[in-house]
């Protein structure tokens, strides 16, 4: 969900390993082990998106995605298809939001991964869910 483009995931999904590879010794046993792999992930998936952000070459040309494909037929698959178009317009620590709710995280867990208190994780997630509802609007998508 942080990348758009299959290599820059890749690239991620190996700066995360990289990561929690190396900050392994660092970890005190305070919380559960995937409990400090998420907080992990989402700090480097940050870290990483900030520095891509700041290189001067890095705007890519995306062609505009076909909302609605005629073969599909699946009433759910066009629902995913606004969904995760509209994720992509969220910012990264909302994407982290989502994604960890989606995980069927508590509040309280997000919370714990993001470094944030439960009522701010839920308060950000309420807000979260709104400005994904209205931007699947304007799509055009009914509810």
């Amino acid at each position: 969900m942080y990348m758009d483009e299959p290599e820059d995931r890749e690239d991620l999904f190996q700066e995360i390993v990289l990561q929690l590879w190396k900050s392994y010794g660092t970890f005190r046993g305070d919380s559960q082990v995937s409990t400090w792999m998420y907080r992990v992930a989402v700090n480097t998936a940050l870290t990483f998106f900030k520095k891509e952000k700041k290189k001067p070459d890095n705007a890519r040309m995306h062609p505009e995605m076909d909302i609605k494909d005629d073969t599909d037929t699946s009433h759910k698959e066009t629902q995913l298809d606004y969904f995760y178009k509209a994720v992509q317009q969220l910012n990264q620590v909302e994407k982290a939001l989502i994604f960890l709710f989606l995980e069927g995280q508590s509040h309280k867990e997000i919370g714990s991964n993001l470094g944030i208190t439960e009522v701010n994780a839920r308060v950000k997630l309420n807000r979260t869910k709104d400005k994904l509802q209205e931007i699947i609007k304007k799509q055009g998508y009914e509810f």
